[in-house]
């Protein structure tokens, strides 16, 4: 019943929200060298649109890098100096759009959008001074020059299969024991639920970190992926995420009797969400509140967000901190609540 109904509503629920070509509150940044009431006007235009969020105001130049690096603002509009001035002597005037290309699809989007809502205002202006006039923007694609598909799709894929093969093939290996009744065995032995799951997660560990080194050198050698961070970083980074994604299928595997609700559930866990709902394919920003709350339980989320600081941006350890420590906590999350189902099955 839960397939028959249930699966169709979410996922077309789901995809109606999720997928779109559209802006919303986008968050920019600005940097304004003239300050005079044209440049006023066109920033009050921006966030008037409904597409865009001013979100920090930038000094100097120096200020535009890290404010990207941090990955919360996606394009900064920058003003030349005596832009009104420049207007009424000149009949034109240039402004900067550098956005954060780490994701090529949104950056188009954004930019289009900032070009047509610019080009807009200078024809009313235009027609107010009777004159004609063209504000000239100029971009700059952060991280991604070229806007290659690649750079955002393999660290999507790298999440994404990371979770399917350690999640997935750990709790219906886990599942299948239950079925043929080794695991039985093994709780009634005198190991302890510690030592069984660890005994459980080292080999696929292993397994998973060699996918993972495969999929980077695949990267590299054939879609030209750089990694512009700490190569060590990002091998750790890795490993963290492995072991919360074999930790979370330990943790299904103890809710499931049989392989084939083993897989039931991680597909309808991992698949779907890690696609959907950790910024992968669709940008996060666009969704309905609800579904940016639900984005937050998402751990390929933060992985994706380590993956493109580290290999895209350069960052350090500084900067993805944060994403650091969720994966971390919830990798102790699932393997405490994992040992506690075990002894509960135990006692």
């Amino acid at each position: 019943m839960l397939i028959l109904f249930g699966m169709p509503i979410a996922q077309i629920l789901i995809f109606g929200y999720v997928v779109t070509n559209e802006i919303r509150d986008a968050k920019i940044a600005i940097l304004d060298f003239s300050r005079d009431d044209i440049t006023r006007e066109i920033t009050n235009k921006l966030t008037s649109s409904g597409y865009f969020q001013v979100y920090e105001v930038l000094k100097s130049n120096h200020d535009i890098e890290p404010a990207l690096q941090r990955g919360i603002v996606k394009e900064v509009v920058v003003f030349e100096h005596d832009f009104a001035d420049n207007i009424k002597r000149n009949g034109s005037a240039k402004v900067q759009l550098i956005a954060d290309a780490s994701d090529a699809n949104h950056a188009n989007l954004i930019v289009n959008y900032t070009r047509a809502i610019i080009s807009d205002y200078a024809k009313d202006l235009a027609g107010i001074q009777n004159m004609p006039l063209q504000i000239v923007p100029k971009v700059r694609m952060l991280y991604n020059e070229e806007l290659k598909g690649a750079f955002m799709f393999v660290p999507g894929t790298m999440a994404l299969i990371l979770m399917l093969v350690s999640a997935m093939m750990t709790s219906i290996s886990i599942a299948r024991e239950k079925e043929l009744g080794t695991m039985e065995i093994l709780l009634v032995s005198p190991l302890k639920p510690v030592q069984i799951i660890l005994g459980k997660v080292t080999p696929y560990i292993g397994i998973a970190f060699i996918n993972a080194v495969v999929i980077v050198l695949l990267g590299i050698f054939v879609f030209k992926m750089p990694i512009m961070g700490s190569n060590t970083l990002l091998m750790l980074e890795c490993l963290l995420y492995i072991t919360m994604a074999l930790s979370l299928g330990i943790l299904i595997s103890t809710m499931s009797n049989s392989q084939q609700v083993a897989m039931f559930i991680s597909m309808l866990a991992l698949l779907l969400p890690t696609m959907l709902l950790s910024g992968f394919i669709f940008p996060i920003d666009n969704m309905p509140l609800v579904l940016q709350w639900l984005s937050y339980i998402i751990p390929p989320k933060y992985f994706i967000i380590i993956l493109k600081n580290v290999m895209l941006k350069g960052t350090g350890i500084f900067f993805v901190w944060k994403e650091t420590l969720i994966l971390l906590s919830m990798t102790i999350f699932f393997i405490a609540l994992s040992v506690r189902k075990f002894k509960t099955r135990l006692e």
